[in-house]
């Protein structure tokens, strides 16, 4: 290994990695060496609609070998438990291990949450939470075998998953997008605990980037005539590849932001206030005398974590 190439010698796997973000990730590990499994299911719009199709995959393949890289096509549905125990199968047999994995694939399916059916829930859920705990899930296993079979009883194994803003402060129109995204928070953190004693870390991005999905988001923010977009997805991708080098070894379970040559370390929640009852327990009128003065000040409808991310984004 050197310090252009940190990641020579070893394997990765990149979901949602045929367009925008997963794309990026995907070429800036190659560049940094990483032989690359590159996992999409090709489906045109970003609801998960249309035909599967090998295309996006193979496409960005292409790149990566052009530029001198390694790389491998895998066009499976990582929210189908089979497929994503293949697409491990196909890392492990390619290149004899897997040593990073970074999960990145969604779909949106926005709604009212008065208005939002079974199937714009379920889907949503399905792609991006299960589809990060099915691709974990098997990373794990190889990596915890690989582990007990070890002199040392560690490998090297590195997880970096997708969250979104939207967990932090919540989207009007997008419960299942939110929700999904918080889930993947906790499916981090839990699996950063887990692994932790095998030499493998996961950790966890809200990046911020134009791309298919947040088209009508930043729909209001023109590109620049020259340079590089503020919103690039090649803004993100460097931390993706510090978060699977071994220099970040030591980064474990964290949840950072980034976007537009920023990254943010968002700290775990912290206890605002504390009221204890002097009573046996609480009754209605302590808890009205305590808590009703401490949120006299909020605006109406402000949410929780309204100010902290207002704050974040003024970084």
């Amino acid at each position: 290994m050197s310090q252009d190439r940190p990641l020579e010698g070893l394997s990765a796997i990149v979901t949602g990695a045929g367009r925008g973000l997963g794309r990026a990730e995907a070429l800036e590990l190659a560049r940094l060496g990483a032989a690359v499994v590159v996992n999409d299911f090709g489906q045109p719009g970003r609801d998960g609609s249309g035909a599967a199709s090998a295309g996006p995959a193979e496409q960005v393949v292409e790149e990566i070998r052009a530029a001198g890289g390694e790389a491998v096509a895998h066009t499976g549905d990582v929210g189908d438990f089979s497929q994503a125990r293949d697409l491990l199968t196909l890392a492990t047999t390619t290149y004899g291990k897997l040593d990073i994995l970074v999960n990145n694939a969604g779909i949106l399916r926005d709604r009212m949450v008065f208005s939002m059916s079974e199937d714009e829930w379920d889907s949503v859920i399905r792609v991006h939470l299960k589809g990060h705990f099915n691709t974990t899930r098997f990373a794990a296993a190889h990596w915890r075998d690989r582990a007990k079979a070890a002199a040392g009883g560690t490998v090297y194994g590195r997880i970096v998953n997708t969250s979104s803003e939207a967990f932090l402060a919540g989207s009007a129109g997008q419960p299942n997008y939110a929700a999904a995204k918080g889930g993947i928070v906790g499916l981090t953190t839990s699996t950063a605990l887990a692994l932790a004693k095998y030499g493998v870390t996961a950790n966890v991005i809200c990046p911020r980037a134009r791309t298919r999905m947040t088209e009508d988001v930043f729909a209001g923010f023109g590109q620049p005539a020259e340079g590089l977009d503020p919103l690039a997805p090649e803004h993100v991708a460097p931390l993706v590849g510090y978060l699977a080098a071994p220099a970040a070894a030591r980064i474990n379970g964290q949840l950072l932001v980034v976007h537009g040559g920023m990254v943010a370390i968002v700290e775990r929640p912290r206890v605002q206030a504390r009221f204890d009852s002097k009573q046996d327990t609480f009754d209605h009128a302590e808890l009205d005398a305590l808590l009703t003065p401490h949120y006299a000040d909020r605006p109406p409808g402000e949410t929780f974590a309204a100010a902290e991310v207002l704050a974040l984004k003024r970084q």
